[in-house]
């Protein structure tokens, strides 16, 4: 373990010459917010060199930070950034919501010859959960339904997940029986676990904490209408971050991320319709 200088982009570079060198670092950067300042690196050097050397050289590195709201860290402490990086061929993106998750994920992203931006929701530190003793391996790629149901497919990601599943919780009590699925890895996406469900329900949901312009679950949408428009019964509906700054104020960030009782509304908006 090396305790670097508070200087993102030189210890980014240094991992990726060690990667290059044969070794798999796991470099940490406190906040997602503080990877703009390496860029560059990750860019145009991680992503890119292997493709550039004919798949040659391999960049077998980590870069675990965490992100998002709910601490009342402001504007700087506090982004959803995943679609950047989702956004860049040759780049892992992962994005666990449980401890077994998280450590499944982990193993199998320093395994990986990729470099991969793993993603730690702030909020979910304290999650508890049951965790394998010894070797666990996840396969990045593969997604999981967190619960089943016939009504509705409720696609969700990190601290997304467990105000997901609450909403789901409430839903069932009204009738609608919510399907949650976890990408968990968010490139590359299970697509088709996504379209699976969807063929199901006939009806997609997708929550973000992220701002809605440019993010992921635009992406996600796209995916199921292109493939997936003949089984829907409604149009694929977002519930997403407001398109501005995380507020330091914590009743003004409550208001600008989706909660479980936001989410249990775009559920209903889109099911109920079918089932007057």
């Amino acid at each position: 373990m090396i305790d670097t200088p508070i200087a993102e982009a030189s210890f980014i570079g240094a991992s990726i010459g060690a990667a290059l060198a044969g070794m798999r670092p796991v470099a940490e950067i406190l906040f997602i917010d503080f990877t703009m300042l390496t860029m560059d690196q990750l860019v145009n050097q991680a992503a890119k060199i292997p493709f550039m050397t004919g798949d040659q050289c391999a960049v077998p590195m980590v870069v675990r930070t965490q992100g998002g709201a709910g601490n009342g860290l402001a504007a700087q402490h506090s982004q959803s950034l995943e679609a950047l990086f989702y956004h860049i061929p040759g780049l892992r993106v992962v994005a666990p919501s449980t401890p077994r998750d998280a450590k499944g994920l982990l193993t199998a992203s320093i395994r990986d010859d990729f470099p991969v931006i793993f993603i730690e929701h702030k909020l979910l530190y304290q999650t508890e959960g049951i965790v394998p003793e010894g070797d666990c391996s996840i396969p990045l790629g593969k997604g999981e339904i967190k619960r089943p149901g016939a009504d509705c497919t409720l696609v969700a990601w990190s601290a997304m997940v467990p105000r997901a599943l609450e909403a789901a919780q409430t839903l069932a009590a009204e009738g609608i029986e919510v399907e949650v699925v976890d990408p968990r890895t968010l490139s590359p996406l299970d697509s088709e676990l996504i379209l699976e469900s969807v063929r199901k329900t006939q009806h997609a949901v997708i929550a973000q904490e992220a701002p809605r312009r440019g993010g992921i679950a635009s992406d996600i949408a796209s995916i199921v209408m292109e493939q997936a428009f003949d089984d829907l019964d409604a149009p694929v509906a977002i519930v997403a971050g407001l398109n501005t700054p995380i507020p330091y104020n914590l009743e003004l960030e409550k208001a600008c991320v989706p909660d479980a009782a936001k989410i249990a509304e775009a559920v209903r908006q889109a099911v109920l319709p079918q089932k007057r």
